[in-house]
């Protein structure tokens, strides 16, 4: 083996499309030393098949020196608690902001598995004291700051705008009389936020020699393709008398639907008779942590509540559950499938006046995924009941917290060594698609796609691609 072989990273993924994030790096040193990392450890979601994977983690946590995590939802932390419970006891480095989410969410998760395991009458892959346990193992860092995660390895989150918190990673691997292998991964990634500025990227970030494992979400599509239609459907509905039920995740995209119904109320295109009321008690609580500013929220964006706001727990859902007057009804969970939109959904979906407006992916599997390819007047079953679709269903991708297929290629763009970009988190098809965008118009050495195969790089870039193994 030559030198340059002698030293390298084998980057792997254990997530084939978008949830379950979950990216493991092998490091070889040149004294022949080997040791393992991994970049987020999220939760599969949508079908019941796709929820199968949660059981195992596919790698061995003994073998793990020590886990990075991107941001704080669902599918990037969801199965920590699990990799504590089988046996994991190293760190789990996050930015402070993420931190201070991940223990309410981790909780939100325990709960949702919980219930499933009990309703298949399966065991939970874990539990509220997992999730508890979980976190004496996050540490907490600042943006833009060098941390020595072990020999040869220090790490440092990087300014991200795609949820409080967010950062991308950068892995500087380093050897005496080596080049150092960077590795930069973006995670879920935005360019903007109406919440918070994000920290910017120092410019001797964009002058590395640098492999970087790419998000490609929306790699279908450009900004400009972006159809704005969530405020005529709302006012179109209780314009006429309806009710508008809108699933929306707890964690960022609900605190923004509230902002833009206060900013239509402000226009006075909302009219304040109309009754707005926020249900799920994760997104409550964000909003209230977000409101507070303690989530990096910018002073001016703390007042964003529309004036009329009520928040809702199970004492009272059922009295709005009865109420036919016009309203608008914010709820967790953003696909359908858990909180209470699994139960103002089967309660709209059979009339004629109401509105069901998704906020953002929905997921193969999940009920959001269900009512979008159900013909209108057919039957669709929500926990084993047959409901007919008479409601309207609408979604709009206006809201989403990641970057557009323009926008990840001007990021990319800006790098002046790109020795290698692997594109990740992303529908097959997309990838694929995304992947060829770059090649035309990124120059970078080498593309490569995430999935199938595990890609070894070095401090000059790719040396070689093979069939996925895991630890």
């Amino acid at each position: 083996m030559g030198r340059k072989e002698r030293f390298y990273a084998d980057v792997m993924s254990v997530h084939p499309e978008v949830t379950g994030s979950c990216n493991i790096v092998t490091v070889r040193l040149p004294n022949g030393e080997k040791f393992h990392f991994i970049v987020d450890c999220g939760l599969f979601q949508g079908s019941k098949e796709e929820e199968e994977r949660n059981k195992e983690l596919m790698f061995n946590p003994y073998n793990i020196d020590f886990c990075l995590v991107t941001h704080g939802h669902a599918d990037h932390i969801g199965r920590l608690p699990l990799l504590i419970k089988k046996g994991y006891r190293k760190y789990i480095y996050t930015t402070d902001v993420t931190r201070s989410i991940m223990a309410p969410a981790l909780k939100d998760s325990a709960r949702i598995i919980q219930s499933k395991a009990k309703r298949r009458r399966e065991k939970a892959i874990y539990d509220d004291d997992d999730a508890e346990h979980t976190m004496q193992y996050v540490k907490g860092c600042d943006y833009n700051q060098w941390i020595h995660v072990r020999n040869n390895v220090d790490v440092m989150f990087l300014g991200n705008s795609h949820l409080y918190g967010a950062a991308m990673v950068l892995v500087r691997i380093s050897y005496p009389q080596e080049r150092d292998i960077n590795i930069l991964f973006t995670g879920d990634y935005n360019n903007k936020n109406l919440f918070f500025d994000s920290e910017p990227i120092p410019d001797w970030v964009y002058e590395l020699p640098l492999t970087v494992v790419q998000e490609s979400t929306y790699g279908y599509m450009n900004s400009q393709e972006i159809k704005e239609t969530f405020v005529d459907n709302i006012i179109k509905c209780v314009s006429k008398g309806g009710t508008v039920v809108i699933p929306a995740f707890a964690l960022g995209r609900m605190q923004e639907v509230l902002y833009k119904l206060k900013v239509l109320q402000d226009l006075g295109t909302l009219p304040l008779e109309v009754a707005i009321y926020v249900d799920g008690k994760l997104g409550v609580m964000y909003t209230e942590m977000c409101k507070n500013g303690m989530l990096g929220v910018k002073e001016e964006m703390r007042e964003f509540l529309p004036s009329n706001v009520v928040f809702v727990d199970k004492t009272t859902r059922g009295m709005i559950l009865q109420d036919n007057a016009s309203k608008i009804i914010v709820t967790t969970s953003g696909m359908g499938s858990h909180g209470p939109a699994e139960t103002y959904i089967p309660s709209y979906i059979t009339r004629r006046n109401a509105l069901i407006q998704f906020t953002g992916y929905v997921a193969e599997g999940t009920l959001g995924r269900e009512l979008k390819e159900a013909p209108k007047g057919e039957n669709v079953k929500v926990r084993g009941v047959l409901y007919k679709k008479q409601a309207e269903i609408e979604y709009t991708n206006e809201f989403s917290a990641h970057a557009k297929a323009d926008e990840m290629i001007s990021f990319l763009q800006r790098f002046e060594k790109l020795n290698l970009v692997l594109v990740n988190h992303g529908e097959t098809p997309v990838k694929d698609l995304f992947a060829r965008r770059i090649l035309r118009e990124v120059d970078a050495k080498n593309i490569a796609i995430l999935g199938q195969y595990f890609h070894r790089v070095n401090p000059y870039g790719l040396v070689t691609s093979k069939s996925t193994k895991f630890l």
